[in-house]
């Protein structure tokens, strides 16, 4: 009984179910590690004449240097020599290359913000381009972000635009849908008789647009915020692949590719998740504390 009232009292938290679910996700990486690595170890115990034990095989599956899937100890032995033990002006530093990527990232989410609330105002209020314009901006996210990141980066480089706009350019692509979307369905979301409320008191479509659209529409906007500051991330990091830049978690990963460090792989692509992660709690923090601004929770 003791055990149980344990046990329900860290699970009705925040923190009980998420460290049971990492716990899980630890413990099937660990597993998965020795099925894809054990394959070439069990080969060269054969062409040796070794034998061996299943915990040895899982021992030594947790420990090559050059794994199929690293083991989670060996990914965060290369965060700390990647982060920790490096300068951070180091190119051998993740939080240098974070801080490359982070920028272009960073541009691309208020440009893609900036264009995808324009594009929703003019679609609410011109109905031709909610006729004209809407078919194509979703047409537009139907083109493989690989295909198109190499074209942009090459015809702005042969217009003389190179460094950090061309690839804020890609997370601007990304970005700017999920606000388009989110907004055009948050400005409409206001009853249709608060609406003529506000015109039967000769409100003038300006007030209507500032004292009732854009409050209903907060809530959808900071949503598609969520989801439109994690893929400037990933729109930045794509944007460095097809650049052959020197700079970024879009190189590493490329580095690690051309010389088989899947270990340094693994460290960029949870550098990545930690990133896009804390970005969007700090979005959900701006938004809980606006919210509460506007009286739309306690």
């Amino acid at each position: 009984m003791e055990a149980n009232r344990i046990l329900n009292i860290i699970m009705s938290g925040s923190v009980g179910p998420v460290v049971i679910l990492v716990s899980i996700i630890i413990m099937v990486w660990y597993a998965g590690a020795v099925y894809l690595n054990s394959s070439f170890l069990i080969d060269r115990y054969e062409k040796n004449n070794i034998d061996w034990s299943l915990s040895e095989l899982a021992t030594d599956s947790w420990s090559m240097e050059r794994p199929v899937l690293p083991s989670p100890h060996q990914v965060a032995k290369e965060l700390k020599k990647t982060i920790w033990d490096k300068k951070i002006t180091s190119k051998h530093s993740l939080v240098f290359h974070s801080g490359v990527t982070l920028s272009s990232a960073m541009l691309g989410f208020a440009m893609g913000t900036f264009l995808g609330i324009l594009l929703s105002v003019g679609i609410v209020y011109v109905p031709a381009l909610d006729r004209t314009l809407m078919p194509w901006i979703i047409a537009s996210q139907t083109i493989p972000i690989l295909a198109i990141a190499p074209m942009i980066v090459v015809v702005l480089g042969s217009m003389g635009i190179v460094g950090l706009f061309p690839k804020a350019t890609i997370s601007t692509y990304l970005c700017f849908f999920p606000v388009v979307v989110g907004m055009v369905k948050g400005l409409r979301s206001p009853n249709i008789i608060l609406v003529d409320l506000m015109h039967s008191y000769s409100a003038s479509k300006a007030q209507v647009f500032w004292k009732l659209r854009i409050p209903a529409s907060i809530p959808f906007l900071f949503a598609s915020l969520k989801i439109a500051i994690a893929l400037s991330i990933v729109g930045a990091i794509v944007a460095e692949l097809p650049a052959g830049a020197q700079g970024g978690l879009g190189a590493r990963l490329l580095s690690g590719s051309y010389y088989g460090q899947t270990n340094l792989i693994w460290a960029a692509l949870i550098t990545a998740s930690v990133i896009s992660a804390t970005l969007v709690s700090v979005i959900g923090r701006m938004e809980r504390s606006i919210n509460k601004r506007m009286g739309l929770q306690t």
